[in-house]
């Protein structure tokens, strides 16, 4: 991906909203993220999701499905918090790069 520094804080924006919807996981984000044109493997999601999680952005837990187990990521209050006040710069920015 091309100048991927600056779609990483777009990437964790887009991991943010979704985890405030719903629970994630990993795959479920990775295909999400991919419909809008981010391709990440899991070797680049799952240091993002760990991050955002030690930061306080998100909390997480093992959810068993049969044999299977896989860790699911929720928003905490934090997030929630940080994505309102993000969504606040991105209507300010959306504002100036598309104003004529």
């Amino acid at each position: 991906m091309k100048n991927r520094e600056f779609y990483t804080g777009l990437i964790r924006l887009h991991i943010l909203h979704h985890a405030v919807k719903e629970p994630i996981f990993g795959l479920g984000i990775i295909e999400e993220l991919a419909r809008h044109g981010y391709k990440l493997s899991a070797g680049t999601l799952y240091p993002i999701l760990h991050d955002m999680e030690q930061k306080g952005y998100l909390t997480s837990s093992k959810e068993q499905s049969g044999r299977h187990a896989r860790r699911v990521y929720q928003a905490t209050p934090l997030g929630k918090e940080t994505l309102e006040d993000a969504k606040e710069k991105v209507r300010e920015l959306f504002g100036e790069l598309f104003e004529e």
